[in-house]
Parts: C-alpha cells; structure tokens; sequence
C-alpha cells in the first residue's frame, strides 16, 4: 500500500523534541485498516518514507486518531526543511506480516 499527501513539519517539543507531519484524516481510515497486519506493537506501522528525493525506513506513530511521520534531520538537512516547510509525502507500507 502506498500513499501520498502534503502536510506541514511541526516541532514536538518534549523530553525528545523531535518534527513530524501529520497524515490527513481520510488516510488514516486506510492505514488504520492495514494497521493489524503489519504493526509491531502500540500501533507502529512500519513504513518506507519519502519527500523530495531522500528516502528512508521509518515507522508512523498512533496520535489523536491520526499517524504522524517523524521526519529524521538527515532529511531536513538534505531538503533543507524546517518547521512549517510545506511537504509532499510517500508512504510505502510495510508487507511484512506482523509476529503476535
């Protein structure tokens, strides 16, 4: 399963600041219903990441009903991205079947 979408990098600022982007609703309803098969626990759903032309593995975090992407800062230096940086996304779903 693949998806793409645009959203804006935020900053979370916490005991691990880390910048993520937001999957619009209507794509977490499709996430969601791969999610069973491919997650590895609290909901992770392991993917294969891209914006621009950096790629990377990664995994979308459950937030809010919604997944987040955390976005890495070897991909904000190599994009030269920051907070607000208006982004296209793909996501690659893992097909790899989940061990219970």
């Amino acid at each position: 399963m693949t998806i793409e979408f645009e959203g804006d990098i935020w900053f979370w600022q916490g005991p691990a600041p880390w910048y993520f982007v937001t999957v619009p609703p209507e794509l977490c309803l499709d996430l969601e219903a791969v999610s069973r098969s491919v997650t590895y626990g609290w909901g992770m759903i392991p993917v294969r990441a891209r914006i621009r032309k950096t790629e990377w593995t990664t995994s979308l975090f459950p937030k809010d009903g919604r997944y987040i992407v955390p976005i890495r800062a070897s991909v904000r230096k190599a994009e030269k991205l920051d907070e607000g940086s208006k982004v296209r996304v793909t996501l690659t779903v893992a097909t790899t079947v989940a061990k219970s």
